[in-house]
């Protein structure tokens, strides 16, 4: 009796296990990573991105992180990789090594206080005063609406890498490296406009012999779903330039170059159009 009873109670336990999509092999994570990079529940950095799909959850993987999780608390952020700060406490929180962490801010300084087993209390502060000198008071966006918040992921910034980098795998934190400046450029839209002034004076022109040539591949990658219109465009345009029309044509899917009476349409929007919306 107490043999069957047993062997109910695991059957009972296989029914109530939870579904699981995370892959087991190689092959399963790159089908898994089309799946994800086709959803709408992934961030923009994985939109239509099967290989940032892939190499976030691989980071997952070494920080103790489900795929899904990975993908919606890793950040790329200047091409660095990243973790907001609610997982960085969460994952710390969560190790054995943590004995504990405590929050506080008094108005004007936020102080995170935590302590590793078998080591002392270990506590890091950031203030507005900090802040001023970061050059950070005033600046828009967060520091401007949010300063309490902002100050306390400072804190516990450099309160968590200092006291866990070996649970954090030397991750660093999004917050923080947002603040920080890209170097050569004061800012995203100067150093954007700097780096398309260069290439204008220094790139020729696609030929239309080669443009023509090589359109239909270029279609077909996109379709395929390999790369989007925009990272096609990207990488092409480090060799050579594009007008605005082979641009548009790059960025129209076939089916979409003619409507229903057979005359060509006008130009698309900037946004690059998937296989299923063509």
């Amino acid at each position: 009796m107490n043999a069957v009873a047993q062997q109910q109670t695991a059957l009972s336990a296989q029914t109530r296990q939870q579904f699981d999509l995370s892959p087991q092999t190689f092959d399963q994570a790159l089908q898994f990573c089309d799946y994800l990079a086709e959803s709408d529940f992934v961030p923009k950095d994985f939109k239509g991105k099967p290989g940032n799909c892939l190499i976030a959850i691989q980071w997952g993987a070494e920080l103790g992180l489900k795929p899904l999780q990975a993908l919606q608390n890793l950040a790329i952020i200047n091409g660095r990789p990243a973790l907001w700060g609610d997982a960085v406490i969460a994952l710390v929180r969560s190790s054995p090594l943590c004995e504990y962490i405590t929050e506080g801010d008094d108005g004007a300084t936020a102080v995170c206080r935590v302590k590793r087993r078998g080591g002392s209390e270990e506590v890091r502060t950031f203030s507005m005063d900090d802040a001023k000198v970061a050059g950070l008071l005033g600046k828009s966006g967060p520091w401007t609406q949010y300063p309490k918040r902002m100050r306390q992921m400072r804190a516990r910034a450099f309160a968590l890498r200092d006291v866990f980098p070996d649970v954090l795998r030397g991750m660093p934190i999004a917050e923080e490296v947002m603040d920080i400046p890209q170097v050569g450029a004061a800012t995203g839209e100067q150093a954007r406009a700097a780096i398309e002034g260069q290439a204008d004076k220094q790139l020729p022109l696609y030929s239309e012999a080669d443009f023509s040539a090589n359109l239909p591949k270029w279609r077909e990658i996109i379709a395929s779903g390999k790369k989007s219109a925009e990272d096609l465009i990207a990488t092409l345009q480090t060799r050579a330039r594009f007008t605005a029309q082979q641009l548009a044509e790059i960025r129209t899917t076939p089916k979409a170059e003619a409507g229903d009476n057979g005359e060509p349409q006008g130009e698309t929007d900037a946004t690059p159009k998937t296989a299923v919306e063509g």
